[in-house]
């Protein structure tokens, strides 16, 4: 018999896990919507998951915010059910061979720059910006960008006085290294000027499809930390951007000339990208590098299957509506709000603290016959 939580959801198959539980899908009894189900065993030394809920009801509302559906306790484990989202941008990234376009990282940029200035301005930190704590939405929100896993998040103004948290130094690494700011490194107390800098070495790491501290090996956690540190600080930022537009180094040099307690200009980073992307000539049509592939392959498969069959070049790359798929000569367009992606690989991402909400191999579109998306080979070791 299927196990029940909170007298509403049906657990079924374990679709991924991480440092601090386990997360399954799961479906309404009632109405049979399908969620995604996060648990942690209440006896674990780091708890996080209730703290994370708490953050949830405060963020509600937000867009690209995952809608809460229940939390509570069932048995020996702390519960917490959200709405089921798509893939991460770290299973898009594989998926589209480790390296995205940029102006697939300039649309992305745009909406994770936003998500973090809505975090910010309820008060909290993420402390662990990684491209496995985003994710695409399903169906008609397949182009919207969702935040998740507020485990490490931090207040960092009293929601009283609005003041502050202090400057504080000798600080331990909280998030993932590679991602983690220059100052976090250096063990300063973190804030709002950190979640972007980790921010910048995510889209950096999608241009050039790795950073240079990645694959140092170490006996042990520390010392690889630590060799990273030491890497990451001696990579000047014209080095790390080289080839690459200069908007991205001038990001950088903002974020840290921020003071520790200074308010980000969102505005200017957004207009920083939004002027470069405008610059290059690109529409914003919401076609990301993983939404071509997809109908790159789907029209390989048409044609494997009827040789003799033309194929199906699209007259606009234009977003659709869902019962308009068809261009002005009869060609088959790009439907751009209906990604299906089912990512062939199943990955238990733990390269950081905190679990991942992604849903790799999982489709809820309703289509006969879903198109399984192959990793494109790289030849990046």
């Amino acid at each position: 018999m299927a196990r029940i939580l909170g007298g509403k959801y049906k657990i079924g198959e374990k679709i991924g896990s991480g440092s601090f539980g386990e997360i399954y899908i799961g479906s309404h009894i009632d109405t049979s919507e399908i969620v995604a189900i996060k648990m942690e065993s209440r006896k674990s030394n780091q708890p996080q998951l209730l703290y994370e809920s708490n953050l949830y009801s405060i963020l509600q509302g937000g867009s690209g915010i995952p809608k809460m559906k229940w939390c509570g306790s069932d048995g020996d484990n702390n519960v917490l059910v959200i709405e089921l989202l798509g893939p991460s941008l770290e299973d898009l990234f594989y998926f589209c061979g480790n390296k995205l376009s940029l102006k697939t990282v300039l649309m992305l940029a745009d909406q994770m720059l936003t998500r973090i200035e809505y975090l910010h301005s309820k008060g909290f930190l993420h402390r662990d910006i990684k491209p496995d704590n985003f994710l695409m939405g399903l169906g008609k929100k397949a182009n919207q960008i969702y935040m998740i896993d507020f485990g490490l998040a931090k207040r960092y103004r009293d929601p009283i006085t609005n003041k502050h948290i202090p400057y504080r130094e000798n600080k331990g690494l909280t998030g993932t290294a590679r991602y983690a700011s220059y100052n976090t490194h250096s063990g300063i107390e973190q804030s709002r000027r950190d979640d972007l800098e980790s921010l910048g070495y995510v889209l950096m790491y999608f241009l050039r499809g790795s950073l240079p501290w990645q694959g140092l090996q170490a006996a042990t956690k520390r010392q690889k930390y630590d060799k990273i540190c030491k890497k990451k600080l001696s990579t000047p930022i014209e080095v790390l951007c080289k080839s690459y537009p200069v908007e991205f180094a001038s990001y950088f040099h903002y974020c840290r000339s921020l003071t520790f307690d200074q308010r980000p200009d969102y505005g200017l980073l957004k207009r920083l990208f939004r002027n470069l992307f405008t610059r290059a000539g690109y529409d914003s049509d919401y076609l990301f590098d993983w939404t071509i592939l997809k109908y790159q392959q789907m029209q390989q498969q048409k044609t494997q299957s009827q040789p003799n069959a033309p194929l199906a070049v699209p007259t606009s790359l234009e977003p659709l509506e869902e019962d308009n798929n068809k261009g002005v000569n009869g060609s088959t367009q790009l439907d751009a709000e209906r990604p299906l992606i089912s990512v062939d690989h199943q990955r238990t991402v733990n390269n950081g603290s905190s679990m991942p909400t992604a849903m790799p191999r999982v489709s809820t579109e309703n289509v006969s016959k879903p198109v399984r998306l192959r990793r494109v080979s790289s030849t990046k070791q």
